[in-house]
C-alpha cells in the first residue's frame, strides 16, 4: 500500500519506518519537507520526504493522522476534499492543556475524538487506532514472534476496518477490533484502555469489563 503519514514525529514517524521495512510506500509529510529527508533514508525501501500537496497528489491508499489534535480542523479545512473514499487512520488524542479549547469541547460533548475526526474529513472512511500505545513500545516493539502487543483499533466500515488490521499485523502487533467509532471513548485519554500495552487476552478482558 501507499501510505501517507500527516505528522512524522513519535507515533508517525515509528509507524512510517515499520510500514517500509513491512514493504509498503511511505510518503513522510511536512510543510518543511527537507527536514524529513533522515528520516526517510532511515525508513528505507520506498519512503521519501513530501510536502501535504504532494501526498494529496500521490493519491496514496491510507492516510495516517499523527497530528497535534488542534490541527484537525485546519487539514480538514485544507484537505478534507482531497480524502474522498480514502482510508484514514486516526492516532490522534484530544489534550486540552496543548490543544486548548476545542480538545476540551471535544472531550466534554457526546462525541468521542474519533468521531469528531470522522465528521470533519466526512468523504473518507475513518478508523482509529495507535493513539493508546507508548511511542516508545511502538518503536521497540514491533515484529515481535512472540509475545505480541495487542493494538485496540476501531472502524467506519468494512473496508477501513480490514486495512487497519491489516498494517497492524503488517508491523508485528495483534489486531483488536472493539467496534465502530461509536466505541472509541475507551480509547480517549484517561479512560480504560488508553496508555495500556498488554497482549490480546489482557486487552479483551480490559474491554470486556469496560463494556460490561
Amino acid at each position: 500500500m501507499k501510505i501517507g503519514i500527516i505528522g512524522s514525529g513519535n507515533i508517525g514517524g515509528n509507524l512510517g519506518k515499520h510500514w517500509a521495512r513491512a514493504g509498503h510506500e511511505v510518503l513522510f509529510t511536512s510543510r518543511h519537507p527537507e527536514k524529513l529527508t533522515q528520516l526517510a533514508i532511515d525508513a528505507g525501501g520506498n519512503s521519501k520526504a513530501v510536502t501535504l500537496d504532494e501526498a494529496w497528489e500521490a493519491r496514496a491508499d491510507v492516510y495516517l493522522l499523527a497530528v497535534p489534535f488542534m490541527a484537525i480542523d485546519e487539514l480538514a479545512e485544507l484537505y478534507a476534499g482531497e480524502y474522498g473514499n480514502k482510508v484514514i487512520i486516526d492516532a490522534t488524542n484530544p489534550y486540552p492543556e496543548r490543544d486548548g479549547k476545542m480538545a476540551q469541547e471535544v472531550r466534554d460533548s457526546n462525541r468521542n475524538a474519533s468521531e469528531y475526526t470522522a465528521m470533519k474529513f466526512g468523504t473518507a472512511k475513518t478508523a482509529k487506532a495507535f493513539n493508546t500505545i507508548y511511542a516508545e513500545h511502538l518503536k521497540e516493539k514491533a515484529f515481535r514472534e512472540t509475545d505480541k502487543l495487542a493494538i485496540p483499533f476501531a472502524a467506519q466500515d468494512e473496508q477501513s476496518k480490514n486495512v487497519t488490521q491489516q498494517l497492524i499485523e503488517d508491523i508485528g502487533f495483534e489486531a483488536v477490533y472493539i467496534g465502530g467509532l461509536a466505541d472509541t471513548h475507551m480509547m480517549d485519554p484517561d479512560q480504560k484502555i488508553y496508555g495500556k500495552s498488554t497482549n490480546r487476552e489482557n486487552l479483551e478482558k480490559m474491554i470486556g469489563e469496560k463494556q460490561g
